[in-house]
């Protein structure tokens, strides 16, 4: 199992990592995630916690390469996006250097849908 898990692509254990840090920082500190959330978001905290969970859920996933795992993270993915497009457009208001990273962010999911769709699957 274990050598399995090792010949994973390189593009896999960056979605693997990303997720499982932000999935752990997401638990730990959930009001650090506030100000991405849009203000037409309902329950934010439940919501940071939800997708701590899905990130979490879906690094195990690619990880052990299950064919569930693949699909949790696109679709995690997918469901931030509209929290990310939000937060780059406040971002335009705010100091330049935030804008630029909020909107370089945007096209670095595709890359990681991707990857997470191409994570070799156990049979």
């Amino acid at each position: 199992m274990a050598s399995k898990t090792l010949k994973l692509p390189v593009g896999s254990w960056v979605v693997i990592s990303a997720f499982t840090l932000s999935g752990v920082l997401h638990l730990i500190n959930p009001q650090g995630f506030m100000f991405l959330m849009p203000q037409w978001a309902p329950e934010p905290i439940l919501l940071i916690y939800l997708s701590g969970v899905a990130e979490l859920a879906s690094a195990l996933g690619l990880l052990l390469r299950k064919n569930w795992g693949r699909y949790l993270t696109v679709a995690t993915l997918l469901a931030i996006w509209p929290a990310n497009w939000w937060f780059a457009i406040n971002a335009l208001n705010g100091e330049l250097w935030l804008a630029i990273a909020a909107w370089l962010r945007l096209p670095l999911q595709i890359p990681l849908i991707l990857w997470a769709w191409r994570n070799p699957v156990s049979r």
